[in-house]
């Protein structure tokens, strides 16, 4: 005891400057990096932490009880560390994140602070801010489904059962504009391709904000992106379209012929089976009580 006794305080003796953080990614796939703000790398705990990826701490919130508490990173976008491709991929969902203050001097003298959950990131050209929640922001998952009369599946998954593939379109990137691209040889569109998402070359899959058709340009299509293009996307790359589901009954039953796979209780009673009650001659549609 008396050893252990000393060997701590010989740690507080050190002075602050020497402590560093460290952050450590681990990937639902089970890939892991390793990141510091030291200006040298660290090697502890069989992680290699990178010093050049431009890891820093931001503003920490920490509550008591359940509620929870969040930190924030910021950091610059390279092959070292997270790439813009990666993260528009969804590499990164629900990646968790060790926290560590270790001794630079000494790294085997580090420790576990937080364990977050890796929430929102925002990206700018070169660069990116993310949140890390804390593990309590599990607690406000949901891990059951809502009884809701729209479907919950995603377009073209497991449980929708529909083949995508079906509903793709195919054409070439035209030109690249702030916020959008011109995308040419996808013939005729619908606005539900306006839900949908598109991949351009690399295969990453975006959200589509709006489809039409470009002003003044035969078989040329203006997609908006809410999301900044990348810079991997150049002029006569190979664009894959697929379309959207606005998850109501009718447009799975009618448009994809799909109603006996939905995935939602369009049946569901509504407001006048809940605070009506049976009378002669009522009408009892599941409409609203009151218009």
């Amino acid at each position: 005891m008396r050893a252990i006794s000393e060997a701590w305080s010989e740690r507080l003796r050190r002075p602050a400057t020497t402590l560093a953080h460290a952050w450590r990614l681990r990937r639902s796939d089970g890939f892991v990096l390793g990141f510091t703000d030291h200006d040298e790398d660290l090697a502890f705990a069989g992680t290699v932490f990178r010093a050049a990826t431009g890891w820093t701490a931001g503003e920490a919130e920490q509550t008591l009880g359940l509620a929870a508490g969040s930190q924030g990173i910021e950091a610059a976008l390279c092959d070292e560390a997270l790439r813009e491709e990666d993260i528009a991929a969804g590499l990164y969902d629900a990646a968790v994140v060790e926290i560590f203050r270790v001794d630079w001097q000494a790294p085997d003298d580090h420790l576990l602070m937080d364990v977050a959950d890796l929430g929102e990131v925002t990206r700018t050209r070169n660069a990116f801010t993310a949140e890390l929640r804390g593990i309590a922001a599990r607690l406000e998952r949901q891990t059951g489904r809502f009884y809701r009369r729209r479907c919950d599946a995603v377009f073209g998954d497991r449980r929708c059962g529909i083949d995508p593939g079906e509903w793709t379109r195919q054409g070439t990137l035209a030109a690249l504009l702030d916020g959008a691209i011109l995308v040419e040889g996808l013939g005729e569109l619908d606005a539900a391709f306006g839900l949908g998402r598109l991949a351009v070359a690399d295969g990453s899959w975006r959200a589509v904000g709006s489809v039409r058709p470009e002003t003044g340009r035969a078989d040329v299509v203006r997609i908006e992106l809410p999301q900044p293009l990348l810079p991997a996307w150049d002029v006569g790359d190979p664009v894959r379209l697929v379309i959207g589901c606005d998850k109501a009954f009718a447009t799975c039953r009618d448009r994809f012929g799909n109603g006996l796979n939905f995935r939602g209780f369009p049946h569901m009673p509504g407001t006048d089976a809940a605070l009506g009650v049976a009378k002669s001659g009522a009408l009892h549609d599941g409409g609203p009580v009151v218009p």
